[in-house]
């Protein structure tokens, strides 16, 4: 009896748990649950064997108390047709014979009795085992709902928690996003060449304003020379004017 007192017990704390504030209280309510439902899954087990066997046992008395009131039934039947004997006996001046019926009647009596005392002892066993039977039966009916309440919440919990790990990767991935702006790679590399084209184009201004003044050299040299000659052309041209002209007579010659 202790025993099925304890599976009751452990029945009406499960069947009573809050199970939605152990959930809010955990710090790792998916682990929480899957606990939980080992727990509730192991205890119905338990409670069902328990069940079984006080079933077993409840009809075993039920079955016991069902013969001992068939057995006084039919021992009384037999007292009954013993004195009905002995009364015929009796009436047909048999007395030794009569006596004899009535002695069997009363023995016929005596098992009717005890058997009527046995099935009278046995109804409240059974009305017990009958309550308890009961009892468990509701419990493992709510046990089983509450079963299924907790795999139907882990269920969410679980799909609700990877939702949020999966948000959580995008929103890590946009941060790093953000945090490696990749416009802003582009752009450095963009003023990078824009840094080497300046570079060239110096280079070939360089290049360019080197070669002008070389152009400008030569354009000096060319005007030199050409001074040169004309001045060469000026004096050749003066001493051939000298030898051309006439000496200057004197006076008096």
């Amino acid at each position: 009896m202790a025993e099925k007192q304890t599976i009751l017990g452990r029945m009406a704390q499960l069947a009573k748990a809050n199970i939605n504030a152990l959930i809010d209280r955990a710090e790792d309510p998916e682990k929480l649950l899957d606990q939980m439902v080992r727990d509730y899954t192991s205890s119905i087990v338990e409670a069902q064997d328990a069940v079984a066997v006080t079933i077993g046992n409840l009809r075993l008395a039920e079955a016991d108390h069902a013969e001992d009131v068939a057995a006084a039934a039919a021992w009384g039947g037999k007292a009954a047709a013993a004195s009905a004997k002995a009364d015929q006996l009796r009436s047909a001046a048999n007395a030794v014979d009569a006596d004899r019926f009535d002695n069997l009647a009363k023995v016929a009596l005596g098992k009717q009795i005890a058997f009527e005392g046995e099935a009278r002892a046995a109804e409240p066993l059974i009305a017990s085992q009958t309550d308890v039977v009961d009892r468990l039966k509701a419990g493992l009916v709510t046990m089983k709902d509450k079963l299924e309440q907790l795999r139907s919440r882990r269920d969410q919990l679980v799909a609700r928690s990877k939702s949020a790990a999966a948000q959580s990767q995008v929103q890590e991935a946009i941060g790093s996003i953000n945090v490696l702006d990749p416009t802003s790679e582009v752009s450095r590399f963009e003023e990078k060449v824009r840094r080497e084209e300046a570079r060239v184009a110096g280079q070939a201004e360089i290049a360019a304003s080197s070669l002008d003044a070389q152009f400008e050299e030569l354009e000096d040299v060319g005007e030199t020379l050409e001074i040169e000659a004309r001045l060469a052309a000026l004096k050749g041209g003066s001493a051939a004017a000298i030898q051309d002209t006439p000496p200057v007579p004197q006076i008096g010659s």
